[in-house]
Protein backbone atom coordinates (compact mmCIF):
# COMPACT_ATOMS: atom_id res chain seq x y z
CA UNK A 1 0.00 0.00 0.00
CA UNK A 2 1.20 3.56 -0.94
CA UNK A 3 1.13 6.48 1.46
CA UNK A 4 0.49 10.06 0.87
CA UNK A 5 0.81 13.43 2.97
CA UNK A 6 -3.03 14.68 2.38
CA UNK A 7 -2.82 18.09 1.37
CA UNK A 8 -0.35 19.79 3.76
CA UNK A 9 -1.84 18.52 7.00
CA UNK A 10 1.32 16.32 7.50
CA UNK A 11 -1.02 13.44 8.01
CA UNK A 12 0.04 10.35 6.08
CA UNK A 13 -2.66 8.49 4.33
CA UNK A 14 -3.25 5.54 2.49
CA UNK A 15 -4.12 6.47 -1.28
CA UNK A 16 -7.07 4.07 -0.91
CA UNK A 17 -9.88 5.06 1.23
CA UNK A 18 -12.45 2.74 2.46
CA UNK A 19 -15.76 4.72 1.45
CA UNK A 20 -18.47 3.87 3.87
CA UNK A 21 -21.74 4.88 1.97
CA UNK A 22 -22.84 1.28 0.64
CA UNK A 23 -22.43 0.24 4.89
CA UNK A 24 -25.64 0.55 4.95
CA UNK A 25 -28.38 -2.17 5.65
CA UNK A 26 -25.15 -4.61 7.15
CA UNK A 27 -25.26 -5.90 10.70
CA UNK A 28 -22.53 -4.35 12.68
CA UNK A 29 -20.95 -7.93 12.62
CA UNK A 30 -20.62 -7.85 8.58
CA UNK A 31 -19.62 -4.56 8.75
CA UNK A 32 -16.20 -5.33 11.13
CA UNK A 33 -15.19 -7.80 8.94
CA UNK A 34 -15.41 -5.64 5.72
CA UNK A 35 -13.32 -3.33 7.91
CA UNK A 36 -10.96 -5.42 8.89
CA UNK A 37 -10.64 -6.53 5.48
CA UNK A 38 -9.71 -2.63 4.45
CA UNK A 39 -7.33 -2.31 7.15
CA UNK A 40 -5.43 -5.49 7.14
CA UNK A 41 -4.42 -4.81 3.06
CA UNK A 42 -2.95 -1.12 4.46
CA UNK A 43 -6.16 0.96 4.06
CA UNK A 44 -6.35 3.25 7.20
CA UNK A 45 -8.43 6.22 5.63
CA UNK A 46 -12.23 5.72 5.94
CA UNK A 47 -14.76 7.93 3.81
CA UNK A 48 -18.16 8.94 5.46
CA UNK A 49 -21.33 11.90 4.93
CA UNK A 50 -24.03 12.44 7.28
CA UNK A 51 -26.63 11.34 4.63
CA UNK A 52 -25.36 7.90 3.73
CA UNK A 53 -28.14 5.61 4.80
CA UNK A 54 -31.35 4.00 3.85
CA UNK A 55 -33.60 6.08 2.58
CA UNK A 56 -35.19 7.53 6.10
CA UNK A 57 -32.83 6.78 8.07
CA UNK A 58 -29.97 9.87 7.93
CA UNK A 59 -26.46 8.86 8.99
CA UNK A 60 -27.26 4.99 9.25
CA UNK A 61 -24.25 4.20 7.63
CA UNK A 62 -21.99 6.47 10.36
CA UNK A 63 -23.87 4.84 12.50
CA UNK A 64 -22.75 0.93 12.06
CA UNK A 65 -19.57 2.13 11.30
CA UNK A 66 -19.63 3.23 14.92
CA UNK A 67 -21.33 0.10 16.44
CA UNK A 68 -18.86 -1.85 14.08
CA UNK A 69 -15.78 -0.28 15.78
CA UNK A 70 -14.66 0.87 18.92
CA UNK A 71 -13.65 4.27 18.07
CA UNK A 72 -13.52 5.38 22.42
CA UNK A 73 -10.64 2.82 22.32
CA UNK A 74 -7.93 5.22 21.56
CA UNK A 75 -5.49 2.18 20.39
CA UNK A 76 -8.38 1.49 17.49
CA UNK A 77 -8.80 5.13 17.21
CA UNK A 78 -5.78 5.97 16.34
CA UNK A 79 -5.05 3.78 13.49
CA UNK A 80 -8.09 5.20 11.65
CA UNK A 81 -8.16 8.32 9.63
CA UNK A 82 -12.14 9.36 9.39
CA UNK A 83 -13.67 11.71 7.33
CA UNK A 84 -17.59 12.64 6.92
CA UNK A 85 -19.21 15.10 4.94
CA UNK A 86 -22.10 17.84 5.47
CA UNK A 87 -24.20 20.58 3.75
CA UNK A 88 -26.69 18.25 1.89
CA UNK A 89 -29.93 18.53 3.80
CA UNK A 90 -32.92 16.29 3.35
CA UNK A 91 -36.12 18.06 3.00
CA UNK A 92 -38.82 17.88 0.39
CA UNK A 93 -36.91 18.99 -2.74
CA UNK A 94 -33.44 18.47 -1.29
CA UNK A 95 -31.31 21.70 -0.50
CA UNK A 96 -27.67 22.33 0.56
CA UNK A 97 -26.84 24.44 4.12
CA UNK A 98 -23.40 25.48 4.90
CA UNK A 99 -25.02 28.14 7.50
CA UNK A 100 -22.56 27.65 11.20
CA UNK A 101 -25.33 26.51 12.69
CA UNK A 102 -26.05 23.50 10.22
CA UNK A 103 -22.50 22.84 9.82
CA UNK A 104 -21.94 22.53 14.04
CA UNK A 105 -25.34 20.19 14.44
CA UNK A 106 -24.04 18.40 11.88
CA UNK A 107 -20.57 17.65 12.99
CA UNK A 108 -22.37 16.57 16.55
CA UNK A 109 -24.25 14.05 15.02
CA UNK A 110 -21.65 12.56 12.88
CA UNK A 111 -19.39 12.51 15.87
CA UNK A 112 -22.16 11.00 18.39
CA UNK A 113 -22.86 8.30 15.64
CA UNK A 114 -19.51 7.52 14.85
CA UNK A 115 -18.88 7.54 18.55
CA UNK A 116 -15.95 9.29 18.32
CA UNK A 117 -14.69 12.86 19.82
CA UNK A 118 -13.04 13.97 16.67
CA UNK A 119 -13.04 13.60 13.18
CA UNK A 120 -9.45 14.21 11.00
CA UNK A 121 -11.15 16.00 8.13
CA UNK A 122 -14.51 17.38 7.50
CA UNK A 123 -15.58 18.12 3.92
CA UNK A 124 -18.36 20.37 2.77
CA UNK A 125 -20.18 17.94 0.86
CA UNK A 126 -21.51 19.90 -2.05
CA UNK A 127 -21.47 23.59 -3.31
CA UNK A 128 -24.20 25.90 -1.75
CA UNK A 129 -24.59 29.29 -3.74
CA UNK A 130 -26.08 30.51 -0.81
CA UNK A 131 -23.07 30.06 1.25
CA UNK A 132 -22.16 33.06 3.24
CA UNK A 133 -18.28 32.51 3.70
CA UNK A 134 -17.74 34.02 6.83
CA UNK A 135 -20.95 31.41 8.84
CA UNK A 136 -18.21 28.91 7.33
CA UNK A 137 -15.52 30.07 8.51
CA UNK A 138 -16.91 30.72 12.57
CA UNK A 139 -18.29 26.98 11.96
CA UNK A 140 -14.69 25.74 11.13
CA UNK A 141 -13.22 27.89 14.03
CA UNK A 142 -16.08 26.80 16.57
CA UNK A 143 -15.50 23.22 15.67
CA UNK A 144 -11.44 23.62 15.86
CA UNK A 145 -11.69 25.29 19.01
CA UNK A 146 -12.78 22.58 20.42
CA UNK A 147 -10.94 19.71 19.04
CA UNK A 148 -13.96 18.28 16.97
CA UNK A 149 -12.43 18.80 13.64
CA UNK A 150 -8.94 19.03 12.96
CA UNK A 151 -8.65 19.95 9.35
CA UNK A 152 -11.29 20.42 6.73
CA UNK A 153 -11.68 20.34 2.85
CA UNK A 154 -14.50 20.34 0.43
CA UNK A 155 -16.35 18.10 -2.27
CA UNK A 156 -17.26 18.71 -5.68
CA UNK A 157 -15.98 21.95 -5.79
CA UNK A 158 -14.65 24.24 -8.62
CA UNK A 159 -11.48 26.14 -7.99
CA UNK A 160 -12.94 30.19 -6.97
CA UNK A 161 -15.53 28.36 -5.14
CA UNK A 162 -12.62 26.58 -3.15
CA UNK A 163 -11.20 30.37 -3.81
CA UNK A 164 -14.16 32.14 -2.22
CA UNK A 165 -14.16 29.76 0.83
CA UNK A 166 -10.44 30.03 1.57
CA UNK A 167 -10.24 33.57 1.73
CA UNK A 168 -12.21 33.73 4.68
CA UNK A 169 -10.99 30.44 6.59
CA UNK A 170 -7.55 30.61 8.22
CA UNK A 171 -7.47 26.86 7.78
CA UNK A 172 -5.83 25.37 5.04
CA UNK A 173 -8.58 23.25 2.38
CA UNK A 174 -6.93 20.00 2.01
CA UNK A 175 -9.20 17.58 0.14
CA UNK A 176 -11.78 18.42 -2.78
CA UNK A 177 -13.41 14.92 -3.63
CA UNK A 178 -14.99 14.51 -6.88
CA UNK A 179 -15.86 12.30 -9.87
CA UNK A 180 -13.14 10.84 -11.62
CA UNK A 181 -12.46 7.40 -13.70
CA UNK A 182 -11.11 6.35 -16.53
CA UNK A 183 -14.30 6.91 -18.74
CA UNK A 184 -15.33 10.49 -16.56
CA UNK A 185 -12.11 12.33 -16.63
CA UNK A 186 -12.73 15.50 -17.86
CA UNK A 187 -10.36 17.26 -15.39
CA UNK A 188 -7.66 15.57 -17.68
CA UNK A 189 -9.67 15.53 -21.03
CA UNK A 190 -9.44 19.06 -21.30
CA UNK A 191 -6.19 19.58 -20.19
CA UNK A 192 -4.92 16.87 -22.73
CA UNK A 193 -6.77 18.66 -25.65
CA UNK A 194 -6.40 22.46 -24.52
CA UNK A 195 -7.46 24.87 -27.22
CA UNK A 196 -8.35 22.40 -29.62
CA UNK A 197 -12.26 23.24 -30.83
CA UNK A 198 -13.64 19.70 -29.92
CA UNK A 199 -15.75 18.88 -27.30
CA UNK A 200 -13.36 17.12 -24.96
CA UNK A 201 -11.06 20.41 -24.82
CA UNK A 202 -13.87 22.35 -23.31
CA UNK A 203 -12.99 23.33 -19.57
CA UNK A 204 -15.83 21.91 -18.16
CA UNK A 205 -14.45 22.84 -13.85
CA UNK A 206 -12.06 25.12 -14.15
CA UNK A 207 -8.59 23.38 -14.40
CA UNK A 208 -9.62 21.69 -10.99
CA UNK A 209 -7.04 19.25 -11.85
CA UNK A 210 -4.31 21.91 -12.06
CA UNK A 211 -5.50 24.05 -9.21
CA UNK A 212 -5.17 21.60 -6.72
CA UNK A 213 -1.57 20.51 -7.70
CA UNK A 214 -0.34 23.96 -7.73
CA UNK A 215 -2.56 24.33 -3.93
CA UNK A 216 -1.08 21.25 -2.52
CA UNK A 217 -5.12 20.09 -2.14
CA UNK A 218 -5.80 16.48 -2.17
CA UNK A 219 -7.87 15.30 -4.95
CA UNK A 220 -10.11 11.93 -3.33
CA UNK A 221 -11.76 10.41 -6.67
CA UNK A 222 -15.11 8.53 -6.20
CA UNK A 223 -16.80 6.04 -8.62
CA UNK A 224 -13.95 5.07 -9.61
CA UNK A 225 -15.07 2.28 -11.96
CA UNK A 226 -18.08 4.12 -12.19
CA UNK A 227 -19.31 5.70 -16.00
CA UNK A 228 -20.34 9.40 -16.60
CA UNK A 229 -23.70 10.69 -14.94
CA UNK A 230 -25.50 10.69 -11.36
CA UNK A 231 -24.52 7.52 -9.46
CA UNK A 232 -26.31 6.40 -6.68
CA UNK A 233 -25.40 3.53 -4.04
CA UNK A 234 -28.73 1.55 -5.92
CA UNK A 235 -28.05 2.80 -9.96
CA UNK A 236 -24.42 1.85 -10.73
CA UNK A 237 -23.02 1.86 -14.21
CA UNK A 238 -19.45 0.34 -13.94
CA UNK A 239 -17.36 0.06 -17.01
CA UNK A 240 -15.50 -2.70 -16.04
CA UNK A 241 -17.03 -5.66 -17.96
CA UNK A 242 -18.95 -3.38 -20.40
CA UNK A 243 -18.07 -5.05 -23.58
CA UNK A 244 -21.10 -3.84 -25.08
CA UNK A 245 -19.90 0.26 -24.37
CA UNK A 246 -16.49 -0.39 -23.80
CA UNK A 247 -15.34 -3.15 -25.75
CA UNK A 248 -11.26 -2.01 -26.66
CA UNK A 249 -11.00 -0.74 -22.90
CA UNK A 250 -11.47 -3.91 -21.69
CA UNK A 251 -9.41 -5.80 -24.11
CA UNK A 252 -6.31 -2.83 -22.88
CA UNK A 253 -7.20 -3.62 -18.98
CA UNK A 254 -7.65 -7.01 -19.42
CA UNK A 255 -4.14 -7.89 -21.49
CA UNK A 256 -1.81 -4.93 -18.78
CA UNK A 257 -3.50 -6.83 -15.81
CA UNK A 258 -2.27 -10.34 -17.57
CA UNK A 259 0.59 -8.94 -17.61
CA UNK A 260 1.15 -7.68 -14.01
CA UNK A 261 -0.49 -10.45 -12.65
CA UNK A 262 -3.23 -8.53 -11.45
CA UNK A 263 -7.17 -8.23 -11.55
CA UNK A 264 -9.02 -5.58 -14.21
CA UNK A 265 -9.94 -3.64 -10.93
CA UNK A 266 -6.27 -3.38 -9.98
CA UNK A 267 -5.33 -1.57 -13.09
CA UNK A 268 -8.65 0.32 -13.19
CA UNK A 269 -6.91 1.54 -9.88
CA UNK A 270 -3.48 2.29 -10.86
CA UNK A 271 -4.37 4.13 -13.95
CA UNK A 272 -5.48 6.87 -11.35
CA UNK A 273 -3.27 5.98 -8.43
CA UNK A 274 -0.42 6.78 -11.54
CA UNK A 275 -1.09 10.26 -12.02
CA UNK A 276 1.31 12.54 -10.16
CA UNK A 277 -1.59 14.28 -8.76
CA UNK A 278 -1.54 11.91 -6.12
CA UNK A 279 -5.08 11.13 -6.33
CA UNK A 280 -6.51 8.67 -3.25
CA UNK A 281 -9.37 6.67 -4.41
CA UNK A 282 -12.29 5.67 -2.81
CA UNK A 283 -13.42 2.45 -2.69
CA UNK A 284 -17.15 1.84 -2.49
CA UNK A 285 -17.32 -2.08 -2.82
CA UNK A 286 -18.41 -4.07 -0.08
CA UNK A 287 -16.70 -7.21 -1.32
CA UNK A 288 -13.74 -8.11 0.65
CA UNK A 289 -12.29 -9.67 -2.50
CA UNK A 290 -12.40 -7.30 -4.60
CA UNK A 291 -11.11 -4.66 -1.76
CA UNK A 292 -7.88 -6.73 -1.75
CA UNK A 293 -7.71 -6.61 -5.62
CA UNK A 294 -8.14 -2.85 -5.30
CA UNK A 295 -5.40 -2.74 -3.21
CA UNK A 296 -3.18 -4.55 -5.67
CA UNK A 297 -3.20 -1.23 -8.03
CA UNK A 298 -2.29 0.80 -4.86
CA UNK A 299 1.39 1.32 -6.26
CA UNK A 300 1.04 -0.43 -9.40
CA UNK A 301 3.88 0.98 -11.82
CA UNK A 302 2.27 1.38 -15.29
CA UNK A 303 4.43 2.66 -17.70
CA UNK A 304 3.21 6.12 -19.87
CA UNK A 305 2.68 4.15 -23.01
CA UNK A 306 0.09 2.12 -20.71
CA UNK A 307 -1.42 4.86 -19.16
CA UNK A 308 -1.97 6.61 -22.45
CA UNK A 309 -3.02 3.16 -24.33
CA UNK A 310 -5.88 3.14 -21.61
CA UNK A 311 -6.98 6.58 -22.31
CA UNK A 312 -7.31 6.36 -25.68
CA UNK A 313 -9.13 2.64 -25.05
CA UNK A 314 -11.25 4.38 -23.47
CA UNK A 315 -12.22 7.04 -26.29
CA UNK A 316 -10.06 9.71 -25.71
CA UNK A 317 -8.28 11.61 -28.37
CA UNK A 318 -4.40 12.60 -28.27
CA UNK A 319 -4.35 15.64 -30.19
Amino acid sequence: MKYIEVGKSGIQASNLIMGCMRLKGKTPKEAEAIIRTAMDEGINFFDHADVYGSAGLRGECEEIFGKAVSLSKPSVREQMIIQSKCGIIKSATGAYDFSKEHIIEATDGILKRLGTEYLDFLLLHRPDTLMEPEEVAAAFESLRTQGKVRHFGVSNHKPLQVDLLQKYIPYKLEINQLQFSIVHCPMIDSGVAANMDIPQGYDKDGSVLEYSRLHDMTIQAWSPFQQSGPVSSSVARPFLGDREKFGKLNEVIDRIAEKYEVTNTAVAVAWITRHPARFQVILGSMNPQRIKDACKGSDLPLTRDEWYEIYQAAGKKLP
